[in-house]
């Protein structure tokens, strides 16, 4: 049995990554974006509930199954900040371009400072990647689909890498001695918080939704 879901955001990138990592089950997704569907409001203080409001909207607007993911870093001397604002944890000045990528960079720069401000003289650097994916139906499906992915590791004093985005050059994953942003794709897009979400996806999607190989 093979399935299309709407993938609750219109990220390109995202939607390579999910789009490989859900293969293997028979899904193909199309990006919201694509059938017209503007972004879902994020309220909530936690990813589940954003995920599941993601999806929701998703869902409701298409018609379709959907797939929504909500994802960011955990800091434990910061009580889990900054949490589900991890992508606009700082005030960002404007860039004067319609490059979106160049928009995004300079905000990962914002974040990242603000992030080594707050952790300015802190011995505790223990940190994580944290995604939850959520799966509906449809938008009254009583039985959501939940998966959640933890990455551990730890905030370094200064950036390292060029890779990633994000927080990549300041998550440093003891297990490989380095820094996300210094990882090949292929090894991140292996261990990452969102993958081990997704292979927690796949196996509820096999036992509950019947779809693909055992």
């Amino acid at each position: 049995m093979s399935l299309q879901l709407v993938l609750a955001s219109n990220n390109a990138k995202k939607l390579a990554e999910l789009g490989a990592l859900f293969a293997p089950v028979g899904v193909s997704l199309v990006r919201q974006g694509d059938l017209g569907v503007v972004e879902a409001e994020e309220p909530h203080h936690t990813f589940i509930e954003n995920a599941l409001a993601k999806a929701r909207h998703a869902a409701r607007a298409t018609g379709l199954p959907a797939i929504a993911d909500d994802s960011g870093l955990c800091v434990s001397a910061l009580g889990g900040q900054p949490g589900v604002v991890s992508s606009h944890y700082a005030a960002a000045d404007l860039v004067a371009t319609d490059g979106r990528e160049v928009q995004r960079g300079v905000q990962d720069a914002a974040n990242n400072a603000r992030l080594l401000r707050e952790l300015q003289g802190v011995a505790d650097r223990r940190a994580a990647f944290f995604c939850t994916l959520v799966a509906l139906r449809s938008a009254e499906d009583p039985e959501p689909l939940i998966a959640c992915g933890r990455w551990q590791g730890e905030i370094l004093q200064a950036p390292s890498g060029e890779g990633g985005f994000g927080y990549d050059p300041l998550m440093f994953i003891p297990a490989f001695g380095a820094t996300v942003a210094t990882l090949a794709p292929e090894v991140k897009n292996a261990h990452s918080h969102r993958a081990l979400a997704a292979a927690q996806m796949r196996a509820l999607m096999r036992e509950v939704w019947h779809l693909g190989a055992a």
